[in-house]
């Protein structure tokens, strides 16, 4: 079991690692929507989204996109830490910064897109992929939780 451990560990930082690199590439293929956009869309009568789910997606993602800074952010963060998990060296930093990412990742495909099963579970493995990272570590980060010399009174 000892042996399984830290190649599982290498294994999963690769797979975090990589997902989250992908995922924040992909943040800057197009160029951010104008802030009207949406608005011209329904002005011209053109259909914005086929259904209200797809709507509250669009309008999700849109809202990050036509800030000019917070979409190209996340893909930032994302990247940063892909780059720090498949180092192995800083894994444990990358998985504290990609933490708050994958939960809002799977909150997204919880809250928004519950039909989409598959992707639901993939993003729930990522998501636990991630806290068994910070798991594996957790010599390295329980004396910042709990400090015995705070507990002393004397």
């Amino acid at each position: 079991m000892k042996k399984i451990l830290p190649v599982l560990k290498v294994l999963f930082s690769l797979i975090l690692g990589g997902m989250m690199i992908f995922g924040g590439i992909k943040k800057f293929d197009k160029p951010a929507p104008s802030p009207t956009e949406i608005i011209e869309t329904v002005k011209k009568g053109e259909e914005v989204a086929p259904n209200t789910e797809i709507l509250k997606i669009k309008n999700y993602v849109f809202g990050m996109k036509q800030t000019n800074y917070f979409w190209e952010f996340l893909g930032f963060v994302e990247i940063l830490a892909g780059v720090l998990l498949i180092s192995q060296f800083f894994s444990l930093l990358g998985a504290i910064v990609a933490l708050p990412v994958t939960i809002n990742i799977f909150l997204f495909h919880l809250f928004l897109e519950p039909n989409e099963i598959g992707e639901l579970f993939q993003m729930l493995g990522l998501l636990i992929i991630n806290l068994a990272i910070i798991g594996f570590s957790y010599k390295l980060w329980k004396p910042i939780l709990i400090n015995r010399n705070i507990l002393r009174l004397s």
